[in-house]
């Protein structure tokens, strides 16, 4: 089983592709990399960051795959910095996911109601266009609220009909970070069209690289055999755990989750789903 996972690369905040490649990989699944920007941290809290745009990089690596013949049976994607990497992102999947694989699309555009700088209506107008061509979407509640053209912050109520919405573009969409009554929601559809939820108690702040974790977890589950459900609940349970390590142990949390002393716990889980 092999995954191409297409994000950035921080180089310090744990997030997109330095949380990715050890999850997916520690599921005992193959993961290849495509990293579209490459910054010295991620750009939440951290001022005087480097940032370098790798999308004139992307067509020769391309070219060489194809040499390869190499084929993905997961392709997933995340932080996109500009509509021509949108597109991008189209023609690989066109050229390089398997017969019978899955893309899973991670529509990174923003947090906190707002979307993140740089991005336009415009972006976003695109964004929905590659949700269209997914098997999975996983927005957090801002990004449900910009593709389903709805009012943040969401609640129980508006998130059922957020994911309605979204089912318009994908038929699968998995929602996150719902909050209501000091509890937090996971919201998705199954396959039979069902609004379902999974929920934890809350931990109170804002937590970086929270929706990579989630999104790598449920990427590894499903790549493992896992169904959709149990991915989910799988995927949630780590997050939670990880969220309630980090707000005991680390002081400054623009550097990530602690997700690390919480993964073991996480694949004996996840060995334990898929052995039955």
């Amino acid at each position: 089983m092999r995954v191409l996972a297409i994000n950035d690369i921080s180089c310090v905040g744990k997030c997109s592709l330095t949380v990715a490649l050890p999850i997916i990989s520690a599921c005992g699944v193959e993961c290849s990399v495509l990293p579209t920007t490459i910054l010295s941290t991620h750009t939440g809290g951290f001022t005087g960051y480097t940032f370098h745009d790798l999308t004139d990089e992307i067509p020769a690596i391309l070219k060489h795959w194809e040499t390869l013949g190499l084929k993905f049976d997961y392709i997933c994607s995340g932080y996109l910095g500009s509509i021509s990497q949108i597109e991008l992102v189209l023609e690989i999947k066109k050229r390089f996911l398997a017969d019978g694989g899955k893309f899973i699309v991670d529509p990174v555009m923003g947090d906190s109601g707002k979307l993140y700088a740089g991005f336009t209506p415009d972006y976003v107008e695109k964004m929905r266009g590659l949700c269209r061509e997914a098997d999975y979407i996983l927005p957090n509640d801002t990004e449900a609220c910009y593709l389903a053209d709805m009012s943040y912050p969401l609640n129980r109520q508006t998130a059922v009909s957020a994911l309605e919405k979204l089912k318009t573009l994908c038929n699968q969409p998995i929602l996150t970070g719902i909050t209501e009554n000091n509890r937090i929601f996971v919201y998705y559809a199954d396959k039979d069209g069902n609004v379902c939820h999974y929920e934890h108690e809350n931990v109170s702040g804002f937590y970086h690289g929270a929706g990579d974790v989630f999104a790598s977890a449920f990427i590894g589950c499903l790549a493992r055999g896992t169904s959709e459900k149990q991915a989910i609940e799988l995927s949630s349970d780590f997050v939670t755990a990880s969220i309630r390590r980090t707000a005991i142990e680390v002081a400054d949390r623009r550097y990530g989750l602690a997700f690390e002393a919480e993964i073991f716990g996480f694949l004996q889980a996840l060995h334990s789903e898929i052995n039955g």
